[in-house]
C-alpha cells in the first residue's frame, strides 16, 4: 500500500479537537471556511499521493549532483517541484498582497504535514521559502518586498537560511562573516556557511540566501549581528535574475538520511547583499524565520511517523507468522502505541498553529504566549514522535526492517536530524524552562487550568480517563511551580524530562477530548485509553527525573566519564 494523506483525520482534528472555527470566525482568516479547508486538504492529499510519495524512494538513492558548481536535484524532484508551486502550495499562509493564499498557518501546517509525510527531501524546499517570506514580510523594507516576497510565494524563486559557520553551530554569536558597506545601499557578504539546505538547485530559477554577518562596527555575540538577502542571481531592473552573484556551492555533504535534499557548503565571496532589518538587528529578523521553522520541523517529524506507521501496518497485516503478525498481542501494542504517540504529537502542534493564528488575528497577548510556549514542545515531541514511530516501524518489520529495500530504515534516517537542526531538542526544552517560561509561568499555568477544568467536567461520562489526566495535569502545575523557583543549572538540567512531561500530558487532554467528540464509546476512545493507561503514566517517570536538578549530574567529573 503505497502513502495515504490523512486527510480524514487532519478534518477531524481541526473539527472536534484542536477547532480551527475560532481562528475562521475573526476577521482576519474568515475565508478559511469549512468548505474552502476540506478542497484544500483533499487537493493537497493527492499532490502528495500522486505526485509527491512516488519520488521518495528515488530521492533516497539518486541524491542530487554538484556539476560545475551547480547542484542538479533527483530526477523527477523539478517536475514534482513545479507542481507544488504552481498550485500555490509554496504559500498556502502566503500574504494575499503578493499573491498567497492568506490562509491560516493552521492550513499550512495540515498541507506539511501531508507533504512531509510523502516525500521529506523535497518537502524541505518549500517549507524555507515559506520561512523566508515571513521573516521578509516583518523586517524587510518595502523595496525588497516588492522584488523578493512575489517571486518566492510564487515558488519562482527559492528561499534560504545562512546561519551555521564551521565554529558557531548553537553558538551563532561565534560567527565571522563579514557584510562591507558598498556606499550604495549595498554590501559586499563574504564567510563560509555549513548544513544549508538546498542551498542550491535546479528546481527555481533563483535562490535566495538570508545570511547572517557582521557589519565592520558590530558589537561581539549575538548584538552585533545584522541580516543580509543574498541572491544567487542579482535581480535585474525588470526583478527578473540577472547577473550571478559571488555565490558558490563549495561541497554537498555526505548525510545519513534526507538524501534527496541537497545540503551545501556555501561560500560568499563579496557577494552583493541587501541589509534585512536594522543594523546588528539580524537575530531578531532571523528568529522569525527560526520559529515559523521549529513548529514546521516538528511537523516534518510528525510527517514521518504517518508514513512510517501507515508501511509498519500494512506489513502487520500481510507478514504471516502462525498468523498475521498484527494478531500478536505485542504488535498489536507496539501499533496501538505508535497511533496513539502520534495523535498526540499532531494535536499539540495544531494546538500551537491555531494559538499563532489567534494571536495574529486578535492581537490578544494570551493567545500569542501559547502559541509561544508550544513552539518549544512541537518541536521537540514531534520530532522525538518522528524517530520513535519510525524505530518502532523498523521493529514491526523485524528483520526485514534492517534490509534497505524494504524502506521502514529510510524514515528512520530522514527523520533523525530534526531533532537537531532548527535547535536540538536539548535547546527547545530550556527554552521552554527558561524564556518561556520568564512570565512566572502564567501561559503555562493558564494551560493547565484549561486541561484540569475540562478533564473535571469529563468525569460524568469518562471517569477513569478524565480522572488520570486531572491528576497528570495537577501533578505537571506542582512541578511548574517548583522549577519556577530553581536556579538555571538545575532547571536546565531537568529541562528535557519536563518537557516531555508537559507533551505527555497535553496529550492526554486531546486524546480525551477526541474520546468525547465521539461520545466516550467507539475506536478513538480505546485509542485514548491506550494513551492514558499506557502513555501517560510515563509523564511521572519525567518529572521525578526532572526534579533531581544538576548536581547529581556534576558529580561525576570529566575523568570519570572518560573511564
Amino acid at each position: 500500500m503505497p502513502y495515504r494523506s490523512p486527510v480524514a483525520e487532519l478534518r477531524f482534528m481541526l473539527d472536534h479537537v484542536v477547532p480551527l472555527a475560532p481562528v475562521a470566525q475573526t476577521d482576519l482568516f474568515a475565508e478559511a471556511t469549512p468548505d474552502t479547508v476540506e478542497a484544500i486538504l483533499t487537493e493537497a492529499g493527492r499532490l502528495c499521493d500522486e505526485v509527491m510519495a512516488p519520488l521518495n524512494r528515488e530521492g533516497d538513492l539518486n541524491p542530487p549532483r554538484l556539476v560545475d558548481g551547480a547542484v542538479i536535484a533527483t530526477p523527477g524532484f523539478r517536475e514534482a517541484y513545479q507542481q507544488i508551486a504552481e498550485g500555490g502550495w509554496v504559500s498556502v499562509a502566503g500574504p494575499v498582497d503578493y499573491g498567497g493564499m492568506g490562509l491560516p498557518l493552521t492550513v499550512a501546517i495540515a498541507v506539511n504535514d501531508m507533504m512531509a509525510g510523502a516525500n521529506l527531501s523535497l518537502q524541505l524546499n518549500p517549507l524555507l521559502t515559506q520561512g523566508q517570506i515571513e521573516a521578509l514580510e516583518h523586517h524587510a523594507s518595502d523595496a525588497l518586498k516588492e522584488v523578493y516576497i512575489p517571486k518566492l510565494v510564487s515558488g519562482e524563486w527559492a528561499g534560504t537560511m545562512n546561519l551555521t559557520e564551521p565554529q558557531a553551530g548553537s553558538d551563532v554569536g561565534a560567527l565571522r562573516a563579514r557584510a562591507e558597506p558598498l556606499g550604495d545601499g549595498t554590501y559586499a557578504v563574504t564567510g563560509q556557511k555549513i548544513f544549508i539546505s538546498w542551498g542550491d538547485s535546479d528546481l527555481t530559477a533563483n535562490v535566495c540566501h538570508l545570511v547572517l554577518a557582521r557589519l565592520p562596527d558590530a558589537a561581539p555575540g549575538t548584538r552585533g549581528i545584522s541580516l543580509f538577502m543574498v541572491p544567487k542571481f542579482i535581480p535585474d531592473e525588470n526583478g527578473e535574475p540577472g547577473e550571478a552573484n559571488a555565490v558558490k556551492v563549495v561541497s554537498l555533504e555526505h548525510k545519513m538520511g534526507l538524501h534527496g535534499s541537497p545540503t551545501c557548503v556555501m561560500s560568499f565571496e563579496g557577494a552583493t547583499g541587501w541589509l534585512v532589518g536594522a543594523p546588528h538587528k539580524g537575530m531578531a529578523a532571523m528568529f522569525t524565520m527560526m520559529n515559523n521553522a521549529r513548529l514546521n520541523v516538528g511537523v516534518q517529524g510528525i510527517g514521518i511517523a504517518e508514513a512510517a506507521y501507515q508501511k509498519a501496518r500494512e506489513y502487520a497485516q500481510e507478514r504471516v507468522q502462525f498468523a498475521p503478525i498484527i494478531e500478536h498481542a505485542d504488535v498489536r501494542r507496539t501499533l496501538a502505541e505508535m497511533k496513539a504517540e502520534l495523535f498526540a504529537a499532531r494535536s499539540i502542534a495544531l494546538a500551537c498553529a491555531v494559538a499563532l493564528d489567534m494571536g495574529r488575528a486578535t492581537g490578544e497577548e494570551d493567545w500569542a504566549a501559547r502559541g509561544a510556549l508550544l513552539t518549544p514542545v512541537a518541536k521537540s515531541f514531534g520530532t522525538e514522535t518522528g524517530m520513535w514511530v519510525a524505530d518502532q516501524g523498523i521493529q514491526v518489520h523485524g528483520g526485514m526492517g534492517f534490509i534497505e529495500e524494504t524502506g521502514a530504515a529510510q524514515f528512520w534516517r530522514d527523520v533523525r536530524v530534526t531533532a537537531i537542526y532548527e535547535g536540538t531538542n536539548g535547546i527547545q526544552a530550556m527554552d521552554l524552562v527558561g524564556r518561556k517560561m520568564a512570565d512566572g509561568g502564567k501561559a503555562a499555568f493558564r494551560l493547565l487550568q484549561e486541561i484540569e477544568d475540562e478533564a473535571r467536567s469529563a468525569r460524568d461520562g469518562l471517569p477513569d480517563l478524565a480522572g488520570e489526566v486531572w491528576q497528570a495535569a495537577e501533578s505537571l502545575r506542582e512541578h511548574t511551580e517548583w522549577m519556577q523557583g530553581q536556579n538555571n543549572a538545575d532547571r536546565f538540567a531537568g529541562a528535557v524530562p519536563y518537557l516531555r512531561a508537559f507533551a505527555r500530558v497535553l496529550g492526554g487532554h486531546y486524546h480525551l477530548r477526541a474520546a468525547l467528540a465521539e461520545g466516550g464509546a467507539g475506536p478513538r476512545t480505546a485509542l485514548a485509553a491506550v494513551y492514558i493507561r499506557r502513555l501517560l503514566p510515563q509523564a511521572g517517570a519525567s518529572l521525578a527525573e526532572a526534579r533531581e536538578g544538576a548536581a547529581g549530574l556534576y558529580a561525576l567529573t570529566d575523568e570519570d566519564l572518560a573511564s
